[in-house]
């Protein structure tokens, strides 16, 4: 890895396929320490994120959050389809003195999911009528949170679907108004611990916020060769799953009074 490049005003992009990253043990370590300790404006652009299903436990991209989160100053994309795919990889590029990491899943670009309005830097997909669940919907899940907002929707509640586009760092306007709402719900194609959900969470901490996070996400575990809805499935990470785990909190919430 020429992580000289930028230092001499050119450029690095790399691309670096699942399957080669399984094999190179060092690459979290020179990410860290060749690239962000020296504020390399070094791009990397991962492939065959989340659960890729078929390719078998080996190849599923469900640790990348999880460990990048670790990086200091690093920032991490997570475009929910191809028009923001384009959008945030001309916006990683630009970054000139960190670390950028643009991660997508593998398979068919999936259709453009237009914002309804915009919170800083972040994108708001549906929103309620009133501010009793957040849902953070990390890159591919976005339709899965979609479909669960509507079900949580038709049973009374105001649900506000917000896409975070840059899942590290946060922008503060998301995080509060993630605050702003009675309980908020996380979903990724990643694993639980250490993931977006656990960085979230603490993000409303820092800011004194208590309000309950219910964190969805892929068991620590390696995953059985199956197809990428089955394995979805299996985790619970399917807008039925979702959206019956939010109502349920919700109610131990409210004690047992949807309408509250």
């Amino acid at each position: 890895m020429d992580v000289g490049l930028p230092r001499r005003g050119r450029p690095d992009r790399r691309r670096a396929p699942r399957r080669r990253r399984h094999h190179r043990g060092d690459a979290l370590p020179r990410v860290l320490l060749d690239v962000a300790l020296h504020r390399c404006g070094v791009t990397f652009v991962l492939d065959r994120a989340g659960v890729t299903g078929d390719d078998g436990a080996s190849h599923n991209g469900m640790w990348d959050m999880s460990m990048l989160q670790l990086v200091p100053r690093l920032r991490l994309a997570a475009p929910r389809d191809g028009a923001r795919l384009r959008e945030l990889l001309r916006e990683a590029v630009d970054v000139d003195d960190a670390p950028t990491v643009v991660r997508f899943a593998k398979g068919a670009v999936p259709a453009d999911v237009e914002a309804i309005d915009t919170v800083g830097t972040c994108d708001v997909l549906a929103r309620g009528d009133r501010q009793d669940v957040l849902v953070l919907a990390v890159g591919s899940m976005v339709p899965t949170c979609l479909a669960a907002a509507e079900q949580l929707s038709a049973q009374g509640l105001g649900v506000t679907v917000v896409d975070p586009r840059w899942v590290k760092p946060f922008d503060p306007a998301v995080v509060g108004l993630a605050a702003e709402h009675r309980l908020v719900v996380t979903v990724e194609d990643n694993g639980r611990t250490g993931g977006v959900g656990a960085a979230f969470t603490q993000a409303l901490r820092d800011v004194e916020s208590d309000v309950p996070v219910r964190v969805h996400g892929v068991a620590q575990e390696f995953l059985d060769h199956a197809k990428r809805p089955v394995i979805l499935e299996r985790l619970g990470l399917t807008p039925d799953a979702v959206a019956a785990d939010t109502h349920a909190a919700w109610l131990r919430l409210t004690g047992n009074n949807a309408d509250v």
